[in-house]
């Protein structure tokens, strides 16, 4: 694998040197053939290893190992995903969102687990979530989703309210009138668990080529640069770089989300600003933003910035991108006391975002195709969950796993351009007035509220 040290995030450019390695000896034929050196691609490829460590499985990569969304994600390994919520709010479909639900809380145990067992730093550190009521009326909000979600056999053990005296000792940011506290979130390293995981498959004998776009995927072939590759199981694993692949660009809509990191910040700050158990944070606005409190002690902060024309795919976005700067300037905000902290890096990553809003497994058995994807900027944590569903499916294992809701939940095509842009742009204004609305009269905003969730439900 090569050098992953360049100006992409924060996460890559702390890394250190890693070894070099000789790229591995091609091969033409394989049993299992994933493209996507991400989270899902090689998650995957670990837990198929350990059902059948015979497989002959390679990963093909068009970069370099965890060069997308992986390597430039917030650090949030998050035991819940979009479309829970949906599913727990309708009696019908309560049960499957439970189950669902359960699942993903013991993907975080799961993962923290792997990363001891394997031996991955990747500073992985369960502290929890706080979502802040930054507006008054939020508060109701907030212990009315508790409440709910007590009645349903949920606990304290996985959601808490916290009146605004404890939730500010949590957290100092300004305002907060109080927070929900979910238990089921780490804050991690994420380049350290990507290319961690990659070096526990290599070890495993995964083949991982890098510089490697492939092209084209049909029933039992990739069409790569290098040549094409025959495999009876293939797994797409491309997330928000989907529409690189013949035939699927309406598949996934990529957004992308700009994140930016402090230095590292003095023990007095750090006794202001709180995080002391390195929770991640964040509020109910629409135009959403996150955070987290690093190994290093620097904050990581983010927030969403958009879909460009034609599905654009940005190789890197830098750091004085004005997307990047706009949340660059909320740190203060929040946080006044960080007014004269220096910021260091600044970047963008991308997520994929099916028409449906919420993630997606398949296994075809008769074309031997599977994928999974469409995590909405979620999907540290849902990867993982997803790749393990993706490898009970092709090993023929039938589990509680495979009856999840995720499994063959497809969504239907984006529309064509300019329908998606105007489609796209529209959301973006909607969130942005209706956060605009609520900060200023605090109450839910009617108008623009309802557009935004008329599209992503």
């Amino acid at each position: 694998m090569t050098d992953p040290r360049i100006d992409a995030s924060f996460w890559m450019a702390s890394m250190d040197a890693l070894t070099a390695h000789e790229p591995p000896a091609w091969q033409s034929n394989v049993d299992v053939a994933i493209v996507g050196a991400g989270y899902t691609g090689l998650w995957t490829a670990y837990y198929l290893k350990l059902r059948e460590p015979t497989l002959n499985v390679a990963v093909y990569e068009a970069q370099r190992v965890g060069f997308g969304a992986s390597g430039r994600n917030g650090g949030w390994c998050m035991g819940t995903a979009w479309g829970v919520d949906g599913l727990l709010a309708d009696p019908q479909t309560q049960p499957q969102g439970l189950r669902l639900a359960r699942a993903l809380f013991d993907t975080v145990d799961e993962v923290g687990r792997v990363c001891q067992a394997e031996n991955i730093d990747a500073h992985f550190k369960k502290g929890g979530s706080l979502n802040v009521a930054t507006v008054p009326f939020r508060t109701d909000v907030l212990r009315a989703e508790v409440d709910h979600l007590h009645n349903m056999g949920l606990s304290d053990a996985d959601y808490q309210w916290l009146p605004a005296d404890a939730a500010r000792r949590r957290l100092n940011i300004q305002p907060n009138h109080g927070a929900l506290h979910f238990k089921h979130c780490a804050a991690i390293h994420p380049a350290r668990l990507v290319l961690g995981l990659a070096e526990v498959v290599a070890r495993r004998g995964v083949r991982i080529y890098e510089h490697t776009p492939v092209s084209s995927i049909a029933s039992g072939e990739i069409a790569t640069n290098r040549g094409r590759v025959r495999a009876p199981t293939i797994v797409r694993a491309t997330e928000g770089y989907t529409g690189s692949i013949a035939g699927a660009s309406r598949a996934m809509l990529p957004i992308y989300s700009m994140v930016t990191a402090t230095e590292p910040l003095s023990a007095a700050l750090w006794d202001e600003i709180g995080l002391r158990e390195r929770e991640t944070f964040g509020d109910g606005r629409r135009v959403v933003i996150y955070g987290q409190r690093t190994l290093d002690d620097r904050l990581v902060f983010g927030g969403r910035g958009g879909y460009y024309f034609g599905s654009r795919r940005r190789p890197s976005i830098p750091a004085s991108d004005p997307k990047v700067m706009r949340v660059k300037a909320l740190i203060p905000r929040l946080f006044p006391m960080l007014k004269d902290a220096r910021i260091t890096h600044g970047w963008g990553g991308m997520l994929g975002v099916q028409r449906h809003w919420r993630p997606t497994v398949q296994y075809d058995r008769n074309t031997g195709i599977g994928w999974a994807g469409g995590y909405v900027g979620e999907g540290v944590g849902a990867t993982n969950l997803a790749a393990r569903i993706l490898a009970d499916l092709i090993t023929q294992q039938r589990s509680a796993l495979t009856e999840l809701p995720w499994v063959d939940d497809v969504a239907r095509k984006w529309e064509p351009e300019p329908l998606r842009w105007l489609g796209a742009k529209l959301l973006e204004r909607a969130a942005e007035r209706a956060d605009a609305a609520e900060f200023a009269n605090n109450r839910p905003s009617r108008l623009w509220g309802r557009v935004f969730d008329a599209f992503v439900g």
